[in-house]
């Protein structure tokens, strides 16, 4: 991706002038890197093995996989893996060792075998996938870092150098029992001394958080003072010059709380429940929390000394395996109400990044697979300029809703979501809270008229940098029209009049 003056150069069919480059300006790229090995074992037998890994994984998983794999060498634990003569400790990185596109790992067994490292030739996305909730949303775990707000539950032992606790503003919002789980398994994975793994995807710093036996990843957990633009980002964006994020309307640093925010108001209904009995959210939208994390491994300053006043806040989100990105295959292959599950929740959102490498997909043991959106930092902005919905051009989206979609969006009430956004902890600002009215209150009518995911996207999403939209037009034409002190209520009643007539020439 190619970010100039603080801003994602995002939409394919704008100029490059149009976003204000001119000749000297410095435009910062960030490239995506494969993340994923093919290994090749092979024993003095002839025998073969290959699998693929992570580079990102350290040597205790690739012993485990080889042993796995193969059931010809000894229990992995009791085997050594050397690299130029070299005894590898189990948590170093596979990336550490394979430098070069044919590094070689000696493994010390009965037989003596040799492992060969290379590049897949296709990008990979490590991909964060869960989906669960619970019913009611009365147990969501949710904060701001507002100080003498916080309600903090402490684990660190003395003497350690990392430390993970939930945030908890509202003492009656109690954590879930699957949101407890997921921060257990991630402290017991620091605890045996199992390194964050930072992502090589993405603009901003994510780390994947591995279980107790290294073996697996838990969850990804995402600092805000490494978000895009922010003061630790660790792919060298510029810091931003107004406080602004890399997408209009968002702010550096609230990341974080709209991760969780996109988690609380991804409200279930009856239907598929996740393994502790809870419902699953209607879109599916990962188990998030705010949390604060402290570990050496994360993006910090020269001279950075591990100490308490040194942690991070930030959003840790549940990980879950999928089979890859909505990138890696046609959007022919999605059943329309999954991908229809994607548009409700991304024009109530008003989500500024949805694109195809956001929304990951599994394929369950019956055959249907199940679409799981993430990355969801960019919702809810304080304004329209820079909605995108990458699901607006899939042929899914020309297929009207089904009546079970249509009960959903009809039961949504942007009041109460606001209300219990502030419950768990986030006074959303105004002009946010402005924007999921217009949204929800667009999505409700938009089905009452009969119009398609792709008809009313349409309304939210510019067709270049330039043109605003028309949810943008309809708010500017809205503030045109009141009298100074007029209230909120009274510029929603205009917004709502004046949606209503555009929405008569569209239907």
């Amino acid at each position: 991706m190619l970010v100039y003056g603080g801003r994602e150069l995002a939409r394919n069919d704008t100029l490059i002038k149009d976003y204000g480059v001119t000749g000297g300006d410095v435009l910062h790229l960030v490239l995506r890197l494969s993340d994923l090995l093919l290994i090749t074992v092979r024993t003095n037998c002839g025998k073969e093995f290959e699998f693929h890994v992570d580079r990102y994984r350290n040597v205790g998983y690739l012993k485990q996989r080889i042993w796995k794999k193969s059931k010809v060498f000894v229990d992995h634990e009791d085997q050594d893996l050397f690299c130029k003569g070299k005894k590898l400790n189990d948590q170093v990185l596979i990336d550490d060792i394979c430098k070069n596109d044919d590094a070689v790992i000696h493994l010390v067994v009965q037989k003596s075998a040799k492992v060969r490292a290379k590049p897949v030739e296709k990008d990979l996305e490590l991909s964060v996938v869960a989906a669960t909730a619970d019913e009611g949303r009365d147990e969501r775990v949710q904060g701001d870092k507002q100080p003498g707000e916080l309600k903090v539950v402490t684990r660190k032992p003395p003497g350690r150098d990392f430390q993970l606790e939930p945030i908890i503003v509202n003492l009656k919002a109690t954590l879930p029992v699957f949101i407890q789980d997921m921060i257990n398994s991630t402290y017991d994975g620091l605890e045996k001394g199992n390194q964050p793994i930072r992502s090589s995807e993405g603009t901003g710093g994510a780390y994947f958080m591995q279980d107790s036996l290294g073996q697996d990843y838990v969850s990804v957990f995402k600092p805000t003072d490494e978000e895009p633009m922010a003061v630790y980002n660790p792919r060298g964006l510029p810091l931003s010059p107004n406080g602004e994020g890399l997408k209009r309307g968002t702010k550096v640093g609230e990341g974080a709380v709209r991760e969780v925010a996109a988690y609380i108001l991804d409200h279930p209904r009856n239907g598929p429940r996740h393994q502790s009995g809870e419902l699953i959210g209607f879109a599916g939208v990962p188990p998030t929390a705010m949390v604060r994390c402290l570990h050496k491994g994360f993006n910090h300053p020269e001279g950075y000394e591990c100490t308490s006043k040194s942690d991070k806040i930030g959003s840790l989100q549940l990980f879950v395996k999928n089979d890859g990105s909505c990138e890696d295959i046609g959007p022919g292959a999605f059943p329309v109400d999954e991908v229809h599950k994607i548009s409700v929740l991304d024009i109530r959102m008003a989500n500024a990044d949805r694109h195809a490498g956001n929304i990951l997909f599994r394929k369950r043991e019956d055959g249907q697979t199940v679409l799981i959106p993430i990355d969801h930092g960019y919702c809810l902005p304080y304004n329209f300029e820079d909605c995108t919905f990458d699901w607006l051009y899939w042929p899914q989206a020309r297929q009207p809703y089904s009546p079970d979609t249509i009960d959903y969006i009809n039961s949504l009430d942007a009041e109460q979501d606001i209300a219990l956004l502030k419950f768990y902890g986030w006074d959303i600002p105004l002009e946010c809270a402005r924007t999921l009215h217009i949204s929800t209150m667009l999505l409700k009518k938009g089905v009452e008229k009969g119009l398609t995911p792709f008809a009313i996207g349409s309304i939210m999403c510019r067709e270049n940098i330039k043109k605003e939209s028309v949810i943008e037009e309809i708010v500017c034409e809205a503030k045109d029209s009141l009298l100074p002190g007029m209230s909120e209520a009274a510029f929603l009643e205009a917004v709502s009049q004046i949606m209503d007539s555009q929405l008569d020439k569209l239907a």
